[in-house]
């Protein structure tokens, strides 16, 4: 048997259907990225705007139209959000909820009564990646979240908070390590709150990765402010644990912060970023911004402009509010009009795009090391084009001699210009 895997929103999402197209395969059902071959399609949804249960529910249609054959298996927060809806409109077959995720191929072949081949129909601890997925990996480490933002839908869909036991994450992250994979991100709905339920922390995973893994580069997923333990930049003095964090703030301006539920507010979060930077070299910080929260005015606007600029973020994730039933802030008045989100979000973007470029700017004659995870021809004849990310995730391209493939190989670059259209760094690789 085949199966086609499918799926849009967050990391974490990433990082479970990589773990299922392992546990299948150990199973006997192989991956295939031909969904008109699969025997089985499984899709995991998002919910986090409007606009993704949208997307989400075009994905699950295409599916279907694709390869209406093959059973059909939805997952995710809006599987979890909607689940009669989703069966009864969407054509679906089987719907696991986001609490019986890390059981879903279990789950698909007991309810769709699949045939299964032996288990030692791969060889003992195999876990070979998706073909889209060679350099990195996502390794889910914990689900749930025990905080209720004023805006978000997925601690609804996400439930209480689990934690992965140290020691599997390490045994998952080795086996990765002889499969090829140089980078692994570690992901989760808080990631920051690894180990609440099992008396761990994600500073002693952290620790406990590098210290038993031979793994190359670690990164870590979206962390909340608030949950960056006093010693945390002391993990930085292993250079493979790389110097980039996202840290979703959402807005910039305390009123809003407050009418959002959020446990952070801006000079802490300027304090926080000023240590980063003190205590980690070349340390980028990346975040998230909600425009438009109910009563946001054009002053608390301006405001969380003047924190993006201060800040100095090398990139922002900008979200038009979007409101979600079940939410406090669904039901908060104000409601920003879509002309006024739309506007406030195209000021943004440039001004993001002014301060990437002076980051950019700021690394030519430096050298990075990269890991090299994909080519293009670049315009004309001539060397392939290689692409890959320095340490702390700024994109790099820069050619390669002609009939070497240097996909996921670490190299060394000398960053040597700009790419103005892509807001990319160029290089020339040495050595």
């Amino acid at each position: 048997m085949r199966v086609h895997l499918q799926t849009l929103g967050c990391r974490l999402n990433e990082a479970e259907l990589e773990s299922w197209a392992r546990d299948f395969r150990r199973n006997g059902i192989e991956p295939t990225n031909d969904i008109g071959e699969a025997d089985l399609v499984v899709v995991n949804t998002c919910a986090v705007t409007q606009e993704s249960v949208r997307k989400s529910r075009n994905l699950v249609r295409r599916a279907h139209r694709a390869n209406p054959q093959a059973k059909l298996v939805m997952s995710g927060c809006y599987a979890a959000l909607s689940s009669e809806a989703a069966a009864d409109e969407l054509g679906v077959d089987l719907v696991v909820g986001n609490q019986d995720k890390d059981r879903l191929v279990e789950i698909v072949q007991r309810e769709l009564s699949l045939p299964v081949m032996p288990r030692l129909a791969t060889e003992p601890g195999e876990l070979a990646l998706m073909p889209r997925s060679r350099q990195r990996a996502f390794v889910k480490v914990q689900d749930g979240c025990r905080y209720r933002c004023a805006y978000c839908v997925v601690t609804l869909a996400r439930g209480d908070e689990r934690s992965r036991p140290v020691n599997d994450v390490v045994e998952e992250i080795r086996t990765l390590v002889q499969q090829g994979v140089k980078e692994v991100v570690l992901a989760g709905v808080h990631l920051g709150g690894y180990g609440s339920d099992n008396g761990s922390s994600l500073f002693e995973l952290v620790e406990a990765v590098l210290a038993h893994t031979s793994l190359p580069r670690l990164r870590l997923g979206s962390l909340e402010p608030w949950d960056l333990p006093a010693d945390f930049w002391s993990l930085f003095e292993n250079s493979r644990l790389m110097p980039h964090l996202h840290l979703p703030m959402q807005s910039g301006a305390d009123s809003v912060l407050r009418r959002m539920s959020r446990r952070c507010r801006s000079d802490e979060f300027l304090r926080l970023v000023a240590q980063g930077r003190a205590s980690v070299p070349d340390l980028q910080v990346t975040t998230d911004i909600i425009v438009g929260f109910p009563g946001e005015t054009e002053e608390e606007w301006q405001q969380t402009l003047d924190f993006v600029r201060q800040v100095g973020f090398a990139h922002v994730h900008i979200f038009a509010f979007s409101p979600r039933e079940g939410t406090k802030a669904a039901a908060l008045p104000d409601q920003v009009p879509r002309a006024v989100q739309r506007e406030r979000s195209a000021q943004l973007h440039e001004q993001v795009a002014r301060q990437r470029r002076q980051i950019l700017e700021g690394q030519r004659g430096r050298r990075h090391t990269i890991l090299v995870e994909d080519r293009f021809d670049g315009r004309g004849e001539g060397p392939a084009i290689w692409r890959g990310y320095t340490p702390s995730f700024l994109r790099v391209q820069a050619p390669g001699p002609v009939g070497l493939d240097l996909e996921n190989r670490l190299r060394e670059v000398e960053i040597t210009g700009i790419d103005e259209d892509r807001l990319e760094l160029i290089g020339v690789l040495k050595g």
